[in-house]
């Protein structure tokens, strides 16, 4: 579980965060909605003790994001908007690196390592180095980074984007069942469709702040509109 309470982040004169609250569940998958400048990439920075907030606190599993850092990196696994992977390594070897660095010896890194080119489809790429893939192939050996020292806890920022259809529907349905099986998935995106197709909950962020918070049909009813866009336009402007 991750909970974010009252957390606030400033940038000189721009103040990012401004009192952010909510909580993502264990077996759901919690959608960040918001707009570009919205605060959500800080946000998830944060989260990933990348950053430090200005006050308020984050806890993942019930340890401090500060004081508990190395311990809440441990329990999640984290997707970052650019994959960042090593050009010249294959995609097997980027995963198998990042076991190594999560503390797993060589066997386990090998065999977690070959359970997810299974599961997430990468057996015709996966041995080539990373340089030429394509960004689907990239974003799928970076979800394999992150889920390869089994994290409890998902932190996914802005995944499907630049994805085609095929690859974003075996993202979404690997997320499924990742949050199925009990983990915590705490997805940014500013895609409408996703959040229909995908999101348990939803926190619809505006400026630094949550607006809106609740199950897709809860936030159509208390906005009056019939489809996600429309309750988050009401719901952040008031319109």
């Amino acid at each position: 579980m991750i909970s974010v309470e009252a957390v606030h982040k400033r940038f000189g004169e721009v103040q990012a965060l401004r009192g952010v609250a909510f909580t993502a569940a264990d077996g759901c998958i919690t959608g960040l909605l918001g707009g570009n400048g919205a605060g959500k990439t800080t946000l998830m920075r944060i989260i990933a003790t990348l950053l430090r907030p200005d006050s308020g606190r984050v806890t993942v599993d019930g340890r401090d994001s500060v004081s508990e850092a190395l311990a809440v990196r441990a329990g999640l696994g984290v997707l970052p908007h650019s994959t960042a992977l090593y050009p010249r390594l294959s995609g097997r070897e980027n995963i198998a690196y990042f076991a190594r660095l999560h503390g797993l010896d060589t066997a386990q890194a090998q065999r977690r390592t070959e359970a997810l080119v299974t599961q997430l489809d990468m057996g015709a790429f996966v041995d080539r180095r990373a340089g030429g893939y394509s960004h689907g192939q990239k974003t799928r050996v970076a979800l394999a980074r992150a889920l390869v020292h089994s994290p409890r806890n998902l932190v996914l920022d802005e995944p499907s984007s630049g994805l085609d259809v095929a690859a974003a529907r075996a993202l979404r349905q690997t997320l499924r069942e990742l949050a199925a099986r009990g983990h915590c998935v705490l997805v940014s995106t500013h895609l409408m469709h996703e959040v229909e197709q995908l999101c348990d909950q939803v926190v619809m962020l505006a400026a630094g702040q949550v607006v809106a918070s609740g199950t897709l049909p809860e936030l159509l009813a208390r906005s009056g509109a019939s489809d996600a866009e429309a309750a988050f336009i009401r719901l952040s402007t008031g319109a």
